[in-house]
């Protein structure tokens, strides 16, 4: 059974969270904490399988936890409790930054928190989040670290700059994905000679900080992609929370077209609609990227994709995915031509695809 320690300044939060999560028999809730400063000396003491942060808290909120635990060289698994303002947003990205697995958007009234989808929700996070490798002490990614890295990547673009075709790199990353994220768009260049889609497994509301941050880090110009958008090369279109992103033609053009409807795989942005849009399209050849995350999504949309298109397909290595899940899925159904640690997945989408 999985040890679970809730942080939260809300006594009536603190309990619905616990009946929700002792609800499940693969978890039991062993302590809890009113503030950042309470979980701190419990976490300095004990050891848990997961810890559920929220952000907002008196004395000690959780961002300033996070840092104190990275301080401490304290390595845990933290699932945030997140709002979903813009501004909470923004503190999410940070929170992730700072070495947080994962978040749940947590309703504002404690009662709304006892629906099935959220529970369903709730469980399904905490359980990647559970079964997933603690963290390294993390710290926020800097802008000078972002230009260092992409100095790996210049002599890998010199032999690049051969590769023809009309190409595009299609990613899908989930629980792990905005950290493992700042590992790979920060180091492709801005003469890439294709564009990029990504679906990131997020809410509505907060893919629009996930590519605020990881613009201010790269050469390539990052966005929350729009409905319309023509696909240009040497920019990131990330798919908007809550909405399935399918690439189509107009005219000699590729351009991004949203599709509301059910969750697939569990969840919306999905990958495989992302991919199996692809099949129709002009690209000769689609490089499609599996980063870490839980489930299967991807493995679907790349198989149906295949059938149609060339196809080159990179997986994250097992040791350096946050969740091992969605690129052991692509692994599994014989899909992938490489496996690649996350420091390496960027110069290898520029092998690829080229630059100009």
């Amino acid at each position: 059974m999985k040890k679970i320690l809730i942080i939260d300044d809300s006594a009536l939060m603190r309990t619905v969270l616990s009946d929700i999560i002792n609800s499940d028999s693969r978890f039991q809730v062993v302590d809890k904490a009113k503030d950042g400063v309470e979980g701190l000396e419990l976490l300095k003491k004990n050891t848990y399988d997961a810890v559920v942060l929220d952000i907002n808290m008196p004395r000690m909120d959780g961002i300033t936890m996070l840092k104190e635990l990275n301080k401490n060289k304290i390595r845990a698994k933290i699932m945030m409790a997140s709002t979903d303002t813009k501004e909470g947003a923004k503190v999410t990205m940070d929170a992730l930054d700072l070495g947080a697995l994962d978040f749940v958007h947590k309703p504002d009234r404690a009662s709304e928190c006892r629906g099935e989808d959220f529970t369903k929700h709730f469980i399904n996070t905490l359980a990647a989040v559970a079964n997933s490798k603690a963290p390294m002490p993390a710290r926020a990614f800097s802008i000078d670290e972002a230009k260092e890295s992409r100095k790996v990547v210049e002599l890998v673009s010199k032999s690049a700059s051969r590769i023809t075709g009309n190409r595009i790199v299609a990613i899908a990353s989930s629980t792990g994905g905005p950290r493992a994220l700042q590992s790979v768009i920060p180091k492709l260049p801005k003469n890439l000679k294709t564009p990029v889609v990504l679906v990131q497994h997020m809410p509505e509301g907060f893919t629009a900080s996930l590519a605020e941050r990881l613009d201010s880090l790269s050469e390539v110009t990052v966005k929350e992609a729009s409905e319309g958008d023509v696909l240009v090369p040497g920019c990131v279109y990330i798919s908007r929370g809550g909405k399935h992103m399918h690439i189509v033609k107009n005219g000699s053009k590729s351009v991004i077209h949203y599709v509301d409807g059910p969750t697939r795989e569990g969840v919306r942005p999905c990958a495989n609609f992302m991919y199996e849009s692809l099949m129709d399209s002009d690209y000769d050849e689609i490089c499609c990227v599996v980063l870490t995350g839980m489930g299967a999504d991807g493995t679907e949309g790349i198989r149906n994709l295949k059938s149609k298109k060339k196809v080159h397909v990179i997986g994250q290595e097992e040791s350096t995915c946050t969740v091992y899940g969605m690129p052991k899925a692509v692994a599994t159904a014989g899909l992938v031509d490489q496996v690649v640690k996350l420091e390496n997945v960027a110069q290898e989408i520029i092998m690829n695809v080229g630059v100009n």
